[in-house]
Protein backbone atom coordinates (compact mmCIF):
# COMPACT_ATOMS: atom_id res chain seq x y z
CA UNK A 1 0.00 0.00 0.00
CA UNK A 2 1.30 3.51 -0.81
CA UNK A 3 0.82 5.79 2.16
CA UNK A 4 0.77 9.56 2.47
CA UNK A 5 4.26 10.39 3.83
CA UNK A 6 2.79 13.19 5.94
CA UNK A 7 0.84 10.63 7.98
CA UNK A 8 2.26 8.54 10.77
CA UNK A 9 3.45 5.17 9.46
CA UNK A 10 1.74 2.33 11.29
CA UNK A 11 3.68 -0.90 11.05
CA UNK A 12 1.98 -4.26 11.62
CA UNK A 13 3.12 -6.29 14.58
CA UNK A 14 4.49 -9.80 13.95
CA UNK A 15 1.13 -11.31 14.89
CA UNK A 16 -0.64 -9.15 12.32
CA UNK A 17 1.71 -10.24 9.55
CA UNK A 18 0.99 -13.97 9.79
CA UNK A 19 -0.86 -15.58 6.91
CA UNK A 20 -3.69 -17.95 7.61
CA UNK A 21 -2.86 -21.04 9.66
CA UNK A 22 -0.97 -23.57 7.58
CA UNK A 23 -1.23 -27.35 7.86
CA UNK A 24 1.93 -29.23 8.85
CA UNK A 25 3.12 -31.32 5.92
CA UNK A 26 5.96 -33.78 5.30
CA UNK A 27 7.70 -33.77 1.92
CA UNK A 28 9.74 -36.81 0.93
CA UNK A 29 12.39 -37.03 -1.78
CA UNK A 30 11.22 -38.58 -5.03
CA UNK A 31 13.62 -41.03 -6.67
CA UNK A 32 12.41 -41.47 -10.25
CA UNK A 33 8.81 -41.41 -9.14
CA UNK A 34 9.20 -43.40 -5.91
CA UNK A 35 8.99 -41.64 -2.52
CA UNK A 36 12.04 -42.22 -0.35
CA UNK A 37 11.96 -42.49 3.44
CA UNK A 38 14.71 -40.18 4.62
CA UNK A 39 16.65 -40.54 7.82
CA UNK A 40 17.34 -36.81 8.01
CA UNK A 41 14.84 -33.96 7.86
CA UNK A 42 14.97 -30.19 7.79
CA UNK A 43 12.23 -27.91 9.07
CA UNK A 44 10.51 -25.32 6.91
CA UNK A 45 9.58 -22.46 9.22
CA UNK A 46 7.20 -19.51 9.15
CA UNK A 47 9.20 -16.47 8.06
CA UNK A 48 7.91 -14.24 10.88
CA UNK A 49 7.28 -16.55 13.83
CA UNK A 50 9.92 -19.20 13.30
CA UNK A 51 7.32 -21.93 13.87
CA UNK A 52 7.74 -25.12 11.79
CA UNK A 53 5.14 -25.46 9.03
CA UNK A 54 6.65 -28.44 7.20
CA UNK A 55 9.51 -30.88 7.28
CA UNK A 56 11.45 -32.09 4.28
CA UNK A 57 13.27 -35.38 4.02
CA UNK A 58 16.75 -34.92 2.61
CA UNK A 59 19.22 -37.01 0.64
CA UNK A 60 22.97 -36.86 0.25
CA UNK A 61 25.07 -36.62 -2.85
CA UNK A 62 25.72 -40.37 -2.86
CA UNK A 63 22.05 -41.19 -3.39
CA UNK A 64 21.78 -38.57 -6.11
CA UNK A 65 24.85 -39.98 -7.83
CA UNK A 66 23.44 -43.52 -7.77
CA UNK A 67 20.11 -42.32 -9.17
CA UNK A 68 21.78 -40.44 -12.01
CA UNK A 69 23.14 -43.77 -13.28
CA UNK A 70 19.51 -44.63 -14.08
CA UNK A 71 18.70 -41.24 -15.62
CA UNK A 72 18.31 -42.79 -19.08
CA UNK A 73 15.14 -44.51 -17.85
CA UNK A 74 13.49 -41.12 -17.31
CA UNK A 75 13.86 -40.25 -20.98
CA UNK A 76 12.89 -43.76 -22.05
CA UNK A 77 9.63 -43.42 -20.07
CA UNK A 78 8.84 -40.11 -21.78
CA UNK A 79 9.70 -41.46 -25.23
CA UNK A 80 6.80 -43.89 -24.84
CA UNK A 81 4.57 -40.86 -25.51
CA UNK A 82 4.59 -38.63 -28.55
CA UNK A 83 5.41 -34.96 -28.10
CA UNK A 84 1.80 -34.16 -29.00
CA UNK A 85 0.61 -36.46 -26.19
CA UNK A 86 2.96 -34.82 -23.71
CA UNK A 87 1.88 -31.35 -24.77
CA UNK A 88 -1.75 -32.28 -24.06
CA UNK A 89 -0.71 -33.70 -20.69
CA UNK A 90 1.11 -30.43 -19.96
CA UNK A 91 -2.05 -28.48 -20.66
CA UNK A 92 -3.95 -30.75 -18.30
CA UNK A 93 -1.21 -30.35 -15.67
CA UNK A 94 -1.52 -26.56 -15.96
CA UNK A 95 -5.19 -26.74 -15.01
CA UNK A 96 -4.50 -29.13 -12.14
CA UNK A 97 -1.60 -27.04 -10.83
CA UNK A 98 -3.68 -23.88 -10.72
CA UNK A 99 -7.02 -25.21 -9.54
CA UNK A 100 -7.03 -28.77 -8.16
CA UNK A 101 -6.52 -30.48 -4.83
CA UNK A 102 -3.31 -32.48 -5.32
CA UNK A 103 -1.35 -35.03 -3.34
CA UNK A 104 1.74 -33.18 -2.16
CA UNK A 105 3.92 -35.01 0.33
CA UNK A 106 1.75 -36.76 2.89
CA UNK A 107 -1.18 -34.35 2.48
CA UNK A 108 -3.81 -33.27 0.02
CA UNK A 109 -2.97 -29.69 -0.89
CA UNK A 110 -5.56 -27.18 -2.07
CA UNK A 111 -4.68 -24.04 -3.99
CA UNK A 112 -5.22 -21.97 -0.84
CA UNK A 113 -2.97 -24.34 1.11
CA UNK A 114 -0.26 -23.87 -1.51
CA UNK A 115 -0.51 -20.08 -1.38
CA UNK A 116 -0.46 -19.94 2.43
CA UNK A 117 2.45 -22.37 2.68
CA UNK A 118 4.52 -20.61 0.05
CA UNK A 119 3.88 -17.20 1.57
CA UNK A 120 4.63 -18.47 5.07
CA UNK A 121 8.04 -19.89 4.16
CA UNK A 122 9.25 -17.34 1.56
CA UNK A 123 7.86 -14.09 2.97
CA UNK A 124 6.19 -13.26 -0.36
CA UNK A 125 2.77 -11.61 -0.10
CA UNK A 126 0.03 -14.07 -0.91
CA UNK A 127 -1.19 -12.21 -4.00
CA UNK A 128 2.34 -12.46 -5.42
CA UNK A 129 2.29 -16.21 -4.76
CA UNK A 130 -0.97 -16.45 -6.73
CA UNK A 131 0.48 -14.30 -9.51
CA UNK A 132 3.55 -16.52 -9.84
CA UNK A 133 1.29 -19.57 -9.78
CA UNK A 134 -0.69 -18.12 -12.67
CA UNK A 135 2.55 -17.39 -14.55
CA UNK A 136 3.74 -20.99 -14.27
CA UNK A 137 0.33 -22.28 -15.31
CA UNK A 138 0.21 -19.89 -18.28
CA UNK A 139 3.54 -21.12 -19.63
CA UNK A 140 2.48 -24.74 -19.30
CA UNK A 141 -0.91 -24.04 -20.92
CA UNK A 142 0.77 -22.36 -23.88
CA UNK A 143 3.73 -24.72 -24.14
CA UNK A 144 2.81 -25.73 -27.71
CA UNK A 145 3.12 -22.16 -29.02
CA UNK A 146 6.23 -21.53 -26.92
CA UNK A 147 8.01 -24.61 -28.27
CA UNK A 148 6.92 -23.75 -31.81
CA UNK A 149 8.62 -20.37 -31.45
CA UNK A 150 11.72 -21.68 -29.66
CA UNK A 151 12.25 -24.35 -32.36
CA UNK A 152 11.32 -21.93 -35.17
CA UNK A 153 8.51 -24.18 -36.28
CA UNK A 154 10.45 -27.44 -36.24
CA UNK A 155 8.37 -30.62 -36.21
CA UNK A 156 8.90 -31.82 -32.64
CA UNK A 157 8.87 -35.44 -33.73
CA UNK A 158 12.31 -34.76 -35.25
CA UNK A 159 13.61 -34.15 -31.72
CA UNK A 160 12.13 -37.49 -30.62
CA UNK A 161 13.42 -39.50 -33.57
CA UNK A 162 16.69 -37.65 -33.84
CA UNK A 163 16.29 -36.78 -37.53
CA UNK A 164 13.65 -35.93 -40.10
CA UNK A 165 12.84 -33.89 -43.16
CA UNK A 166 12.52 -30.18 -42.52
CA UNK A 167 10.21 -29.56 -45.45
CA UNK A 168 12.67 -28.52 -48.15
CA UNK A 169 13.79 -32.03 -48.99
CA UNK A 170 16.64 -31.63 -46.50
CA UNK A 171 17.25 -34.05 -43.65
CA UNK A 172 17.95 -32.33 -40.34
CA UNK A 173 19.12 -33.97 -37.13
CA UNK A 174 18.98 -32.94 -33.50
CA UNK A 175 20.67 -35.05 -30.86
CA UNK A 176 19.56 -34.88 -27.20
CA UNK A 177 22.58 -34.04 -25.08
CA UNK A 178 21.14 -35.44 -21.85
CA UNK A 179 18.38 -37.78 -20.69
CA UNK A 180 17.49 -35.40 -17.84
CA UNK A 181 17.73 -31.72 -17.01
CA UNK A 182 19.16 -31.05 -13.56
CA UNK A 183 18.19 -27.87 -11.73
CA UNK A 184 19.28 -26.29 -8.46
CA UNK A 185 16.19 -24.25 -7.64
CA UNK A 186 16.12 -20.96 -5.71
CA UNK A 187 14.13 -19.67 -2.74
CA UNK A 188 13.54 -16.08 -3.70
CA UNK A 189 11.07 -16.07 -6.60
CA UNK A 190 8.73 -18.88 -7.73
CA UNK A 191 8.43 -17.39 -11.20
CA UNK A 192 11.75 -18.86 -12.36
CA UNK A 193 10.26 -22.36 -12.48
CA UNK A 194 8.94 -21.51 -15.92
CA UNK A 195 12.46 -22.13 -17.23
CA UNK A 196 12.51 -25.91 -16.61
CA UNK A 197 8.90 -26.69 -17.50
CA UNK A 198 9.57 -27.20 -21.26
CA UNK A 199 11.81 -30.21 -20.54
CA UNK A 200 8.86 -32.62 -20.18
CA UNK A 201 7.24 -32.11 -23.62
CA UNK A 202 10.78 -32.30 -25.06
CA UNK A 203 10.95 -35.82 -23.55
CA UNK A 204 13.75 -34.88 -21.15
CA UNK A 205 13.39 -36.00 -17.53
CA UNK A 206 13.90 -33.75 -14.50
CA UNK A 207 16.27 -34.02 -11.53
CA UNK A 208 15.40 -31.10 -9.27
CA UNK A 209 16.87 -29.89 -6.00
CA UNK A 210 14.05 -27.82 -4.45
CA UNK A 211 14.87 -24.69 -2.48
CA UNK A 212 14.68 -25.25 1.26
CA UNK A 213 12.21 -22.37 1.68
CA UNK A 214 10.35 -22.77 -1.62
CA UNK A 215 9.83 -26.49 -2.22
CA UNK A 216 6.16 -25.87 -2.91
CA UNK A 217 6.21 -25.10 -6.64
CA UNK A 218 8.37 -28.08 -7.77
CA UNK A 219 6.48 -30.53 -5.54
CA UNK A 220 3.05 -29.31 -6.64
CA UNK A 221 4.07 -29.10 -10.30
CA UNK A 222 5.46 -32.63 -10.31
CA UNK A 223 2.26 -33.85 -8.64
CA UNK A 224 0.21 -32.11 -11.34
CA UNK A 225 2.34 -33.66 -14.10
CA UNK A 226 1.89 -37.15 -12.67
CA UNK A 227 -1.84 -36.67 -12.12
CA UNK A 228 -2.10 -35.53 -15.76
CA UNK A 229 -0.57 -38.82 -16.94
CA UNK A 230 3.12 -37.98 -17.33
CA UNK A 231 5.09 -41.04 -16.14
CA UNK A 232 6.31 -40.65 -12.56
CA UNK A 233 9.62 -42.26 -13.57
CA UNK A 234 10.53 -39.00 -15.32
CA UNK A 235 10.90 -37.08 -12.05
CA UNK A 236 13.50 -36.87 -9.33
CA UNK A 237 13.14 -34.46 -6.40
CA UNK A 238 16.26 -34.31 -4.23
CA UNK A 239 16.05 -31.91 -1.26
CA UNK A 240 19.33 -31.73 0.58
CA UNK A 241 22.51 -29.81 1.19
CA UNK A 242 25.27 -28.60 -1.08
CA UNK A 243 26.44 -32.15 -1.74
CA UNK A 244 23.05 -33.05 -3.25
CA UNK A 245 23.16 -29.99 -5.48
CA UNK A 246 26.77 -30.67 -6.39
CA UNK A 247 25.93 -34.23 -7.41
CA UNK A 248 23.15 -33.02 -9.69
CA UNK A 249 25.51 -30.49 -11.29
CA UNK A 250 28.32 -32.99 -11.86
CA UNK A 251 26.29 -36.10 -12.75
CA UNK A 252 23.78 -34.60 -15.21
CA UNK A 253 25.10 -33.60 -18.66
CA UNK A 254 22.89 -30.50 -18.64
CA UNK A 255 21.84 -28.49 -15.59
CA UNK A 256 20.70 -25.03 -14.61
CA UNK A 257 21.45 -23.13 -11.43
CA UNK A 258 20.18 -19.90 -9.92
CA UNK A 259 22.35 -17.67 -7.76
CA UNK A 260 24.52 -14.61 -7.37
CA UNK A 261 26.85 -12.94 -9.83
CA UNK A 262 29.61 -15.07 -8.31
CA UNK A 263 27.61 -18.22 -9.14
CA UNK A 264 27.24 -17.09 -12.74
CA UNK A 265 30.95 -16.30 -13.00
CA UNK A 266 31.84 -19.70 -11.58
CA UNK A 267 30.07 -21.47 -14.45
CA UNK A 268 30.92 -19.02 -17.23
CA UNK A 269 31.95 -20.81 -20.39
CA UNK A 270 30.69 -24.19 -19.24
CA UNK A 271 28.35 -25.50 -21.97
CA UNK A 272 26.87 -28.06 -19.54
CA UNK A 273 25.54 -25.43 -17.15
CA UNK A 274 23.00 -22.68 -17.71
CA UNK A 275 23.52 -20.21 -14.85
CA UNK A 276 20.90 -17.60 -14.00
CA UNK A 277 21.88 -14.72 -11.76
CA UNK A 278 21.19 -11.00 -11.32
CA UNK A 279 19.61 -9.33 -14.32
CA UNK A 280 20.85 -5.73 -14.00
CA UNK A 281 17.84 -4.86 -16.17
CA UNK A 282 17.65 -1.24 -17.27
CA UNK A 283 15.58 1.47 -18.91
CA UNK A 284 17.47 3.72 -21.34
CA UNK A 285 15.81 7.03 -22.17
CA UNK A 286 16.91 8.59 -25.45
CA UNK A 287 17.54 12.29 -25.91
CA UNK A 288 14.59 12.59 -28.31
CA UNK A 289 12.00 11.64 -25.63
CA UNK A 290 13.67 12.47 -22.31
CA UNK A 291 11.93 15.85 -22.06
CA UNK A 292 8.64 13.89 -21.94
CA UNK A 293 9.84 11.47 -19.25
CA UNK A 294 6.65 11.92 -17.19
CA UNK A 295 4.75 9.97 -19.87
CA UNK A 296 6.74 6.87 -18.84
CA UNK A 297 6.63 7.26 -15.06
CA UNK A 298 4.09 4.50 -14.36
CA UNK A 299 5.98 2.08 -16.57
CA UNK A 300 9.22 2.84 -14.70
CA UNK A 301 7.54 2.37 -11.32
CA UNK A 302 6.10 -0.99 -12.35
CA UNK A 303 9.50 -2.13 -13.61
CA UNK A 304 11.08 -1.38 -10.23
CA UNK A 305 8.34 -2.38 -7.78
CA UNK A 306 6.70 -5.49 -9.25
CA UNK A 307 7.21 -8.80 -7.39
CA UNK A 308 8.84 -6.80 -4.57
CA UNK A 309 11.85 -6.14 -6.76
CA UNK A 310 13.03 -9.75 -6.40
CA UNK A 311 13.19 -10.75 -10.07
CA UNK A 312 16.12 -10.52 -12.45
CA UNK A 313 13.72 -8.71 -14.79
CA UNK A 314 13.05 -5.92 -12.28
CA UNK A 315 14.64 -2.65 -13.32
CA UNK A 316 17.74 -1.77 -11.30
CA UNK A 317 18.94 1.16 -13.42
CA UNK A 318 17.36 4.04 -15.34
CA UNK A 319 19.77 5.94 -17.57
CA UNK A 320 19.21 9.33 -19.20
CA UNK A 321 21.31 12.33 -20.25
CA UNK A 322 19.23 14.93 -18.40
CA UNK A 323 16.28 15.38 -16.02
CA UNK A 324 17.68 12.50 -13.98
CA UNK A 325 17.13 14.14 -10.59
CA UNK A 326 13.54 14.98 -11.50
CA UNK A 327 12.97 11.39 -12.69
CA UNK A 328 14.48 9.97 -9.50
CA UNK A 329 12.41 12.29 -7.30
CA UNK A 330 9.18 11.37 -9.12
CA UNK A 331 9.82 7.61 -8.77
CA UNK A 332 10.75 8.12 -5.11
CA UNK A 333 7.50 9.94 -4.50
CA UNK A 334 5.61 6.95 -5.91
CA UNK A 335 7.43 4.10 -4.18
CA UNK A 336 9.22 5.72 -1.23
CA UNK A 337 6.11 5.65 1.01
CA UNK A 338 5.43 1.94 0.37
CA UNK A 339 5.38 0.26 3.77
CA UNK A 340 5.24 -3.21 5.27
CA UNK A 341 1.80 -4.82 5.26
CA UNK A 342 0.60 -8.30 6.28
CA UNK A 343 1.22 -10.86 3.52
CA UNK A 344 -2.50 -11.60 3.32
CA UNK A 345 -3.23 -7.95 2.40
CA UNK A 346 -3.90 -7.69 -1.36
CA UNK A 347 -2.13 -4.30 -1.31
CA UNK A 348 1.06 -5.73 0.18
CA UNK A 349 4.01 -4.90 -2.07
CA UNK A 350 7.01 -5.94 0.01
CA UNK A 351 8.39 -9.42 0.64
CA UNK A 352 10.25 -10.33 3.80
CA UNK A 353 13.88 -11.41 3.91
CA UNK A 354 13.56 -14.79 5.62
CA UNK A 355 17.27 -14.62 6.48
CA UNK A 356 17.56 -11.27 8.32
CA UNK A 357 21.32 -11.08 7.68
CA UNK A 358 20.63 -10.76 3.95
CA UNK A 359 18.62 -7.61 4.62
CA UNK A 360 21.11 -6.08 7.04
CA UNK A 361 24.00 -6.97 4.74
CA UNK A 362 22.28 -5.48 1.70
CA UNK A 363 21.44 -2.32 3.61
CA UNK A 364 25.04 -1.98 4.77
CA UNK A 365 26.21 -2.20 1.15
CA UNK A 366 23.68 0.45 0.12
CA UNK A 367 24.99 2.73 2.86
CA UNK A 368 28.49 2.32 1.43
CA UNK A 369 27.14 3.23 -2.02
CA UNK A 370 25.52 6.36 -0.59
CA UNK A 371 28.79 7.48 1.01
CA UNK A 372 30.32 8.03 -2.43
CA UNK A 373 30.37 11.58 -3.73
CA UNK A 374 27.80 12.20 -6.45
CA UNK A 375 25.25 9.70 -5.08
CA UNK A 376 22.02 10.90 -3.44
CA UNK A 377 19.32 8.94 -1.60
CA UNK A 378 16.10 10.29 -3.12
CA UNK A 379 13.91 8.30 -0.70
CA UNK A 380 15.56 9.57 2.50
CA UNK A 381 12.52 11.64 3.47
CA UNK A 382 10.19 8.63 3.48
CA UNK A 383 11.41 7.10 6.73
CA UNK A 384 13.53 4.18 7.87
CA UNK A 385 14.33 1.55 5.28
CA UNK A 386 15.50 -1.44 7.32
CA UNK A 387 12.70 -3.03 9.34
CA UNK A 388 14.01 -5.78 11.61
CA UNK A 389 11.97 -8.42 13.41
CA UNK A 390 12.79 -11.49 15.47
CA UNK A 391 12.90 -13.96 12.57
CA UNK A 392 12.91 -11.80 9.43
CA UNK A 393 13.57 -8.33 8.09
CA UNK A 394 12.24 -6.00 5.41
CA UNK A 395 13.83 -3.40 3.17
CA UNK A 396 11.52 -0.64 1.99
CA UNK A 397 11.99 0.80 -1.53
CA UNK A 398 14.96 3.00 -2.35
CA UNK A 399 15.73 5.29 -5.26
CA UNK A 400 19.21 6.75 -5.57
CA UNK A 401 20.60 9.27 -8.03
CA UNK A 402 24.08 8.93 -9.53
CA UNK A 403 25.57 11.88 -11.36
CA UNK A 404 27.78 9.61 -13.47
CA UNK A 405 28.04 5.95 -14.53
CA UNK A 406 31.42 6.01 -12.75
CA UNK A 407 29.60 5.75 -9.40
CA UNK A 408 29.64 2.23 -7.99
CA UNK A 409 25.90 2.19 -7.39
CA UNK A 410 25.28 2.41 -11.15
CA UNK A 411 26.21 -1.27 -11.48
CA UNK A 412 24.44 -2.62 -8.38
CA UNK A 413 21.35 -4.77 -7.97
CA UNK A 414 19.62 -5.74 -4.74
CA UNK A 415 16.79 -8.12 -3.83
CA UNK A 416 14.24 -5.44 -2.97
CA UNK A 417 12.73 -2.49 -4.86
CA UNK A 418 15.94 -0.57 -5.53
CA UNK A 419 16.84 1.51 -8.56
CA UNK A 420 19.65 3.88 -9.43
CA UNK A 421 18.86 6.74 -11.81
CA UNK A 422 22.08 7.45 -13.67
CA UNK A 423 23.03 10.59 -15.57
CA UNK A 424 24.92 9.62 -18.72
CA UNK A 425 25.23 11.10 -22.23
CA UNK A 426 23.30 9.04 -24.77
CA UNK A 427 26.45 8.54 -26.85
CA UNK A 428 28.09 6.72 -23.91
CA UNK A 429 25.14 4.66 -22.61
CA UNK A 430 25.56 1.46 -24.57
CA UNK A 431 29.29 1.43 -23.85
CA UNK A 432 28.78 1.86 -20.12
CA UNK A 433 25.66 -0.09 -19.11
CA UNK A 434 27.37 -3.46 -18.68
CA UNK A 435 25.49 -6.82 -18.67
CA UNK A 436 21.76 -6.20 -19.00
CA UNK A 437 19.18 -8.99 -19.06
CA UNK A 438 16.29 -6.73 -20.14
CA UNK A 439 16.94 -3.38 -21.77
CA UNK A 440 13.92 -1.16 -22.43
CA UNK A 441 14.89 1.56 -24.89
CA UNK A 442 12.67 4.65 -24.93
CA UNK A 443 13.52 6.36 -28.19
CA UNK A 444 12.41 6.86 -31.76
CA UNK A 445 15.90 7.78 -32.92
CA UNK A 446 16.69 5.14 -35.60
CA UNK A 447 20.42 5.25 -34.96
CA UNK A 448 20.06 4.77 -31.18
CA UNK A 449 17.45 2.02 -31.60
CA UNK A 450 19.66 0.22 -34.12
CA UNK A 451 22.71 0.51 -31.86
CA UNK A 452 20.72 -0.86 -28.91
CA UNK A 453 19.61 -3.82 -31.01
CA UNK A 454 23.24 -4.53 -31.88
CA UNK A 455 24.52 -4.07 -28.31
CA UNK A 456 25.86 -7.44 -27.11
CA UNK A 457 25.44 -6.38 -23.47
CA UNK A 458 21.62 -6.49 -23.76
CA UNK A 459 20.00 -9.92 -23.75
CA UNK A 460 16.32 -9.04 -24.20
CA UNK A 461 15.60 -5.78 -26.03
CA UNK A 462 12.34 -3.85 -25.61
CA UNK A 463 11.86 -0.94 -28.01
CA UNK A 464 9.31 1.48 -26.63
CA UNK A 465 7.49 1.77 -23.28
CA UNK A 466 7.46 -1.90 -22.25
CA UNK A 467 8.04 -2.52 -18.55
CA UNK A 468 11.11 -4.69 -17.97
CA UNK A 469 9.03 -7.24 -16.04
CA UNK A 470 6.65 -7.84 -18.97
CA UNK A 471 8.01 -10.84 -20.84
CA UNK A 472 6.89 -12.33 -24.12
CA UNK A 473 6.94 -16.05 -23.31
CA UNK A 474 7.14 -16.88 -27.01
CA UNK A 475 10.73 -15.66 -26.93
CA UNK A 476 13.74 -17.23 -25.15
CA UNK A 477 14.77 -16.09 -21.70
CA UNK A 478 18.55 -16.06 -21.12
CA UNK A 479 19.29 -18.60 -23.79
CA UNK A 480 17.16 -20.99 -25.79
CA UNK A 481 16.47 -24.23 -23.90
CA UNK A 482 16.28 -26.09 -27.23
CA UNK A 483 19.87 -25.13 -28.05
CA UNK A 484 20.88 -26.08 -24.51
CA UNK A 485 19.33 -29.55 -24.50
CA UNK A 486 19.82 -30.53 -28.16
CA UNK A 487 22.66 -30.34 -30.67
CA UNK A 488 22.14 -29.80 -34.37
CA UNK A 489 24.30 -32.13 -36.45
CA UNK A 490 24.74 -33.50 -39.95
CA UNK A 491 22.77 -36.66 -40.81
CA UNK A 492 23.02 -38.22 -44.26
CA UNK A 493 21.27 -41.35 -45.53
CA UNK A 494 22.36 -43.26 -48.62
CA UNK A 495 20.37 -45.92 -50.44
CA UNK A 496 21.80 -49.34 -49.61
CA UNK A 497 22.69 -51.58 -52.57
CA UNK A 498 20.12 -54.28 -53.30
CA UNK A 499 21.36 -57.65 -52.10
CA UNK A 500 21.96 -60.26 -54.87
CA UNK A 501 19.49 -63.10 -54.99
Amino acid sequence: MIRDPSRTSIRPTPNQSRPQQTTMITLSPLRWGKPYESLDFIDVVHFDTGEPIAKIGTVGGGIVGRDMRQAHKAREALLQFSTDDLIEKCKRAAVLFESANLQVGDSTQSVDDFVHQQSASTGLPEHMCRSNMTKNSFVLSNIEQILDCLTRGLDLSILSRGYGEEGRGVIVSYQAQTPVLGAILPNNSPGVHTLWLPAIPLQIGLALKPGSQEPWTPYRMVSAFIEAGVPAEAFGLYPGGHDAGGAIMTKTPRSMIFGSAQTVAQHAGNPKVQAHGPGFSKILIGDDVVDDWENYLDMMVESVLSNSGRSCINCSGIWASRHTKEIAAAIAKKIGPVDVLPPSDPESKLAAFTVPAMATGSYAMVQQDLAESGVTDMTAEYGEKLIERDHCAYLRPMVVHADSPDRGVASKEYMFPFVSVVECPQAEMLKRIGPTLVGTVLSQDPAFVSAAGACVEIDRVNIGPIATNRLNWLQPHEGNIIDFLFRSRAYQVADLPVAAT
